[in-house]
């Protein structure tokens, strides 16, 4: 097969391209990246490139979160080559309702929670045939080199960003103005969500139209879900923060890699260590291989997965985050990864310290978990699933 994928401005999505290309050449097939942040002419990334890549016949596109995929430009020229376009969601769907709703004739759509494949059937079946769910991957490199766990530089590390919840749920005054009823509405929901931690964004939305009296025709009540968006990330950044928080609170060192951390209440504290601003992606990973335990918490997917937690297995470190019915099917806890509940946060640093002190058993949890990843979670399990979608489906 001859395939294009996509770098855009997301350093993570260009990660994730690199590993899937990589997969793909390494059976046979030929792979383009087009660099759509506008690469000079003799760039091998550039669109004078692509242009001769399209010489010959295409199998298929793919990208992440509609790159490539969801500009009229791109409709309009796999519409024309008839190519099949995928693109792979890593986020909640709301985000893409545009996306959902205008692509390509042949398009499959993937994502990385259960919940999100159901609210896309159930919301936009009229307009996407196709959609499966896809756990996301780690990276899977063989014979590398594994740091004692003793040896370690950082008791506990968090990868990822901060910014203060407020900041985010202020993000609704730019849709509506304060004293408007959808206004009092989101402020409502979000109080919904900060108390009710395993519901979906669109179940919060959805008991809240129930608690406010509200009723709206099914076109609206997408809109409503829409401009939920500054929600789904202000309840993510409030247990983000709560979770650093309560670990720093009782002590623990704790190391974070990522922007907007020295906003974070506990910024001050001597326990408490920033590593850098923001740095590529790849080079997070070594971070990772240098830490006891990584604290993951999960972007409000509660039938779903994290790449995150996938790539701190197979770096030989030890996952600390919260669950989802997912995970719970998938992995053991306390035998290959290591759970915390966001309703009983405050027994998060009993879990740690436990896991600190006792090497033997972190090890050979790690140890579990990193192979049940390697075996079923990797970049080649993506690519098994896209090629058995594309002739299952004959999209």
């Amino acid at each position: 097969m001859r395939i294009v994928l996509f770098y855009s401005g997301v350093d993570s999505f260009n990660y994730f391209t690199d590993q899937l290309c990589d997969e793909f050449a390494q059976r046979g097939h030929q792979t383009f990246i087009l660099d759509l942040q506008n690469p000079a002419k003799e760039d091998p990334h550039s669109y004078h490139y692509f242009t001769e890549f399209l010489n010959e016949k295409v199998d298929m596109a793919i990208g992440f979160d509609g790159f490539g995929i969801r500009d009229e430009l791109f409709i309009e020229l796999w519409n024309e080559l008839n190519v099949p376009a995928v693109n792979i969601l890593m986020d909640h769907p709301l985000r893409f309702h545009p996306t959902m709703e205008k692509h390509p004739r042949r398009y499959i759509q993937f994502c990385c929670d259960r919940n999100h494949v159901s609210y896309v059937k159930k919301y936009f079946s009229d307009c996407v045939a196709h959609t499966a769910f896809m756990p996301h991957a780690g990276t899977f490199t063989q014979g590398e080199h594994v740091k004692p766990y003793e040896e370690r530089k950082y008791d506990i590390l968090f990868s990822g960003t901060y910014y203060a919840p407020q900041q985010e749920l202020n993000r609704i005054n730019e849709y509506f103005p304060k004293g408007d009823m959808m206004h009092q509405f989101y402020m409502v929901m979000a109080d919904y969500m900060l108390a009710h931690s395993q519901e979906t964004t669109e179940q919060a939305a959805l008991a809240t139209m129930r608690q406010t009296g509200l009723q709206v025709p099914d076109s609206q009540l997408k809109t409503i879900f829409r401009c939920s968006e500054p929600l789904d990330w202000m309840v993510r950044m409030h247990h983000r923060e709560r979770a650093v928080k309560v670990l720093a609170d009782a002590g623990l060192e704790i190391w974070l890699l990522g922007r907007g951390w020295e906003n974070h209440p506990s910024a001050h504290l001597s326990n408490v260590h920033r590593i850098d601003d923001r740095i590529p992606f790849a080079e997070t990973l070594p971070y990772m291989a240098d830490a006891r335990i990584n604290l993951n918490v999960m972007p409000w997917f509660k039938a779903g997965t994290h790449d995150r937690i996938f790539n701190i297995l197979l770096q030989h470190s030890l996952p600390l985050t919260d669950s989802s019915s997912w995970i719970d099917e998938n992995f053991r806890a306390g035998e290959e990864i290591a759970i915390y509940d966001l309703e009983k946060l405050e027994k998060l640093p009993e879990i740690a310290g436990e896991l600190l002190n006792n090497k033997t058993k972190a090890e050979e949890m790690i140890e579990r978990g990193y192979e049940k990843v390697r075996d079923n979670f990797i970049w080649a399990n993506c690519v098994d699933q896209i090629i058995g979608t594309m002739e299952k489906e004959n999209v």
